[in-house]
C-alpha cells in the first residue's frame, strides 16, 4: 500500500464522520425549534448536548472493550446501523423524555466510532502523515458544521425539526454503504487484549492527556451549542439568519483542523499550548463583540477556527501515550471530548437561563479551558519534544 497518498479508506471515514457530526451539532441549530415545539425552555432544550454526550463518556470506553474482539470493519458498520436507528427514533420522538432517549441511543456510537475509526485512518498512511489522516477524518465533523448543521437548520425551518433528524439518518444510511463496499477486513489490525489496553491506563501521561482534553475543550460546546439563542437574543439576528451564521463558523472549523493537523505533526507540544490560549482568547472576543453584528460574525468565525485547531493536537496526544492500549485510549478521548461537551452543554444552558442570560455565555465558558492551558503548559515542560512518529500507532 502507497503510504504517501491519503487512502481512499480515509475519505470514506470522513464521510462517516460528516453523518455523525452533524447528529452532534446539529441541536445548535434547532434548539429554539424543538423547545418551542415542546413546551421547554432553550435551557431544558440543551439538555439534549447533554444527554448525547453522556452516552459518548460512559457508553463508548465501554462499548470499545466489548467490541475489541470482533472484526473492526464489522463493529464500524454495526456502530453506524445502532446510529441510524437513534436518528430514526429522534425524527418520531413525539415527547422530550423519548427525544432525550433517543440521542443517547444514537450518541452511544460515536465514542466508538470515533476512536477505532482514528486508529484505523492513522494505520492507513505513513507515520509522518498520522496527524493529517486523523485530522482528514475529523474532518467530517468540520464539514457538518458547514453543510450538515446549517442544512438541518433550514430543514427544520422549513418542514420541521422531525425531519431534520431523517436526513441525518439517510446520510448516515448512505456512510454505512460505503464502509462495507470499500473498507477492506485487511485495512487494519486486530485490537489487543482487553488486559493489554487496560494497563495503558497506568500511564499517568495518558491521563494527563485525558483531563486536558476535558478542560480545554470545554468551552467549545458552551458557546457553540448555545450560539442560536445568543445571535438572537443579544445580537438581534433571526431564526434564518442563524443557518448563514452556522455556515461562517462552519468554515472557520474546516480552516481550523486544517491548521490544527499540520501544526501537531511539526510541533505537537507548542500546537496544543498555541490553540488552546487562542480559543480562550477568541472566546473573549466573541464576549467583546455582542453589540455589533459584523464583528459578531467575524469573531465566531474565529472562534471556529482557533477551537477545532484543537481536536488533531488533543486526540495525537492521548495516542501518543496510549502504548498498546492505542484503540481503547483513542476512544477514551473521544468521550473525554463529549465530557467537555456535557458539562459545556449544562453549563451553558445554566447561564442561558440564569441571571446572567446570553450575555454571560462567552465569558463564562473561558474558565475550565483556563485550567486547560496550565495543564498542557505543565506536560509540556515533562514531554520531550516529540511528535506522533514516536507512537506506536496499530499497524
Amino acid at each position: 500500500m502507497n503510504k504517501s497518498a491519503m487512502p481512499f479508506q480515509v475519505w470514506i471515514l470522513t464521510l462517516a464522520a460528516f453523518a455523525i457530526g452533524t447528529a452532534e451539532f446539529v441541536i445548535a441549530g434547532i434548539l429554539p425549534q424543538i423547545a418551542t415545539s415542546l413546551s421547554i425552555s432553550e435551557g431544558q432544550a440543551g439538555h439534549l448536548i447533554t444527554a448525547y454526550a453522556l452516552a459518548i463518556v460512559i457508553g463508548g470506553p465501554l462499548l470499545t472493550l466489548y467490541l475489541a474482539r470482533f472484526n473492526k470493519k464489522a463493529v464500524l458498520a454495526g456502530l453506524l446501523v445502532l446510529f441510524i436507528a437513534g436518528n430514526l427514533l429522534s425524527a418520531m420522538a413525539p415527547s422530550y423524555p423519548l427525544l432525550l432517549v433517543s440521542r443517547v441511543i444514537a450518541g452511544l456510537a460515536q465514542g466508538p466510532f470515533f476512536g477505532i475509526g482514528s486508529v484505523v485512518a492513522a494505520g492507513l498512511v505513513a507515520d509522518s502523515m498520522a496527524g493529517r489522516a486523523v485530522g482528514q477524518m475529523f474532518a467530517g465533523l468540520t464539514l457538518a458544521n458547514v453543510l450538515g448543521v446549517p442544512g438541518g437548520t433550514w430543514l427544520g425551518l422549513q418542514y420541521g425539526w422531525h425531519t431534520t433528524f431523517i436526513a441525518v439518518s439517510t446520510f448516515g444510511f448512505i456512510a454505512l454503504i460505503f464502509i462495507v463496499m470499500t473498507i477492506k477486513s485487511n485495512d487494519h489490525t486486530d485490537a489487543k487484549p482487553i488486559q493489554t489496553q487496560l494497563k495503558a491506563f497506568k500511564n499517568p501521561m495518558l491521563l494527563s492527556s485525558l483531563v486536558i482534553t476535558v478542560f480545554a475543550w470545554s468551552g467549545f460546546m458552551t458557546l457553540y451549542g448555545y450560539l442560536a439563542p445568543v445571535a438572537i437574543h443579544t445580537t438581534g439576528f433571526s431564526e434564518q439568519a442563524v443557518t448563514w451564521l452556522l455556515v461562517s463558523v462552519g468554515f472557520g472549523l474546516i480552516i481550523g483542523n486544517t491548521l490544527g493537523s499540520h501544526s501537531s505533526d511539526n510541533n505537537l507540544q507548542r500546537a496544543s499550548l498555541l490553540w488552546s490560549v487562542a480559543m480562550i482568547a477568541s472566546l473573549l472576543l466573541v464576549g467583546r463583540s455582542l453589540g455589533n453584528q459584523p464583528l459578531f460574525i467575524a469573531s465566531t468565525f474565529v472562534f471556529g477556527i482557533a477551537a477545532f485547531a484543537n481536536v488533531p493536537a488533543m486526540q495525537l496526544r492521548v495516542m501518543n501515550h496510549g502504548g498498546e492500549g492505542q484503540e481503547l485510549a483513542a476512544t477514551a478521548n473521544i468521550s473525554a471530548f463529549n465530557l467537555a461537551n456535557a458539562f459545556g452543554g449544562f453549563l451553558g444552558g445554566t447561564v442561558l437561563d440564569g441571571p446572567l442570560g446570553a450575555d454571560g455565555i462567552p465569558y463564562i465558558a473561558t474558565l475550565l479551558p483556563l485550567l486547560g492551558v496550565m495543564l498542557i503548559w505543565r506536560m509540556n515542560q515533562r514531554e520531550r519534544p516529540q511528535s506522533v512518529l514516536d507512537a506506536p500507532l496499530c499497524r
